[in-house]
């Protein structure tokens, strides 16, 4: 599929031809942008929500991830093909036991405080992303130790016994990443926010000119050292050609529109699908996906509230959805969709459809009616979140809202913003004292594509689980069992019964897979794919 080409026309046309433009308002406001912001090389971009919360590890929030790979660095990242490379690491030796890992830092790298980086910063990081990241819980379920070697730019894993996947899980593309933060700063408990947003990556963070709800703004990292290889997705060379960047916050699709077109912005992340035809028809602009997998849109229960604490109520709520009716109301346009029940995503070695069969053919109203029945269902109101603000998220709950009504669920839809809900869902109280049972949310391919980055499929409960945050010890039997799995067969047998189970238990549900194309400025260059937007290695005409 060649998102640079037209685009099929959907069913809701061109938004009445642009319909009516508040152009002219928006623009007013750059005008006031200073002098000497102008006088150097800015890129100006549209992300796909507002940022609010800035700890990459508090939350798993994709504004939050992006925010990392602007200021943060990796030890590993994933290039192109997905394949760990290394990136503050220069090298890395094994013990012949498989039972030590020692890494040698590369020279030169330094904190935005002008402070090097040590291996007592990195121990502390990678200690702190472990208690929050599945995939980073795993690891350190194999760790018996974690410091500073020899000496200060080396950093020594101890297993306790071999983990194939020691470089795979410093490598995790997306959220959480394990970003690297000076020691002082990882220490904070990761249930709280860091007091600063210091790095060693390739751009800084300036406080100063922080907005939220209107602007984030970054700048050159000047004493940054790439790597010399050439960039690659999160891997290679992180050569900062911007001076600065600007996430400006455009919540009106027609806004964001407007000011691509005419040359205000530079990047829309994620532009809607029906808006798509316009901008490809445009020969000044670039319209692409540059992230591979796609994305995969999920309705999650809360595990903890009654009656959503009953796996048959949630089942019913998973059996009254049909994928196609929520990924018509989301993309529209069925170049851009894929009806997919597979929880480790379509098109990939672990991809299964068993337990998704009322997802995918649309047809379990009966079944959760029956199991509603079954559960003694009193009418208590189900409360889904409700995102408003965000183009990809704000469609989902409307149409599983209404497919569960049609079951016989009473749905309280609650509308908030992206980063109310962002900041909610961590709440485990109860729906007396403001608490949830439901929420929709999308993750790339990446985060979902086997058992132990899909979070959903963590089954440790409140005590390390993900929002939502189901009890299911058997899962986190076979999520072990993966991890130490010799064969691609032994794999994909694991994931198929940690799917079973999950489907069984209601954990989460699928609910499609989509694509979103990004639109950028032909007057950039050098724009990489990945599964989240990269703004290095970018040059600006």
């Amino acid at each position: 599929m060649n998102f640079t080409t037209t685009l099929k026309s959907t069913s809701t046309g061109l938004r009445n031809a642009l319909r009516s433009t508040l152009f002219g308002v928006t623009m007013a406001g750059f005008a006031l942008m200073s002098t000497a912001a102008e006088a150097q090389q800015t890129l100006r971009v549209v992300m796909h929500s507002d940022l609010r919360v800035l700890d990459p590890i508090l939350t798993t929030a994709y504004m939050s991830r992006n925010h990392g790979y602007m200021i943060f660095d990796t030890l590993y990242a994933l290039d192109a093909d997905l394949v760990p490379q290394p990136q503050m690491v220069d090298s890395h030796t094994v013990s012949d036991d498989g039972l030590v890992y020692t890494f040698t830092l590369r020279e030169g790298l330094m904190f935005h405080d002008g402070a090097p980086v040590t291996g007592e910063d990195v121990a502390a990081s990678i200690a702190r992303w472990g208690t929050r990241d599945g995939m980073g819980q795993v690891l350190m379920s194999f760790v018996d130790s974690m410091a500073q070697g020899a000496t200060p730019n080396e950093f020594v894993i101890n297993l306790k016994q071999p983990y194939g996947l020691v470089i795979d899980s410093l490598a995790k593309p997306s959220s959480n990443v394990p970003f690297i933060m000076p020691k002082r700063l990882a220490e904070t408990p990761s249930t709280e926010p860091i007091p600063e947003q210091i790095g060693s990556g390739p751009f800084k963070w300036s406080d100063a000119e922080f907005q939220p709800g209107v602007r984030a703004v970054y700048e050159k990292n000047t004493d940054y050292v790439p790597r010399s290889e050439p960039a690659s997705a999160a891997a290679g060379g992180k050569v900062a050609n911007m001076d600065r960047v600007e996430w400006v916050v455009m919540a009106d699709d027609q806004t964001a529109l407007n000011a691509l077109l005419a040359g205000e912005i530079d990047y829309w992340e994620q532009p809607p699908a029906d808006l798509l035809p316009i901008l490809s028809a445009n020969p000044d602009l670039t319209v692409k996906n540059l992230n591979a997998l796609g994305f995969q849109t999920i309705m999650r229960p809360n595990t903890l509230n009654a009656p959503m604490d009953d796996p048959r109520i949630r089942n019913a709520a998973i059996a009254s959805v049909n994928q196609k009716d929520v990924l018509d109301a989301l993309v529209g346009t069925p170049e851009l969709y894929n009806i997919c029940g597979a929880m480790f995503v379509c098109d990939t070695p672990l991809a299964t459809n068993v337990g998704s069969e009322t997802l995918t053919a649309g047809n379990g109203i009966e079944k959760a009616k029956a199991l509603l029945a079954e559960a003694g269902y009193d009418g208590t109101p189900i409360v889904i979140m409700h995102p408003t603000d965000v183009a990809s998220l704000r469609s989902q709950p409307v149409v599983v809202a209404q497919a569960m009504r049609d079951a016989g669920f009473v749905v309280d839809l609650q509308a908030m913003d992206w980063q109310t809900l962002v900041g909610k869902r961590a709440s485990q109280a109860s729906i007396a004292d403001g608490g949830w049972h439901m929420f929709v949310t999308n993750w790339v391919g990446a985060d979902v594509f086997n058992p132990l980055v899909n979070n959903m499929v963590n089954g440790k409960g409140k005590d390390g689980g993900w929002f939502g945050w189901p009890d299911v010890p058997q899962i986190e039997e076979l999520r072990t069992a993966y991890a130490t799995s010799q064969s691609l067969d032994e794999q994909k047998a694991l994931a198929e019964q940690i799917q079973t189970i999950a489907f069984e238990e209601g954990m989460y549900a699928p609910i499609g897979q989509y694509f979103v194309p990004t639109a950028w400025s032909n007057s950039l260059s050098g724009v990489l794919d990945g599964p989240a937007p990269f703004f290095w290695n970018i040059s600006k005409e």
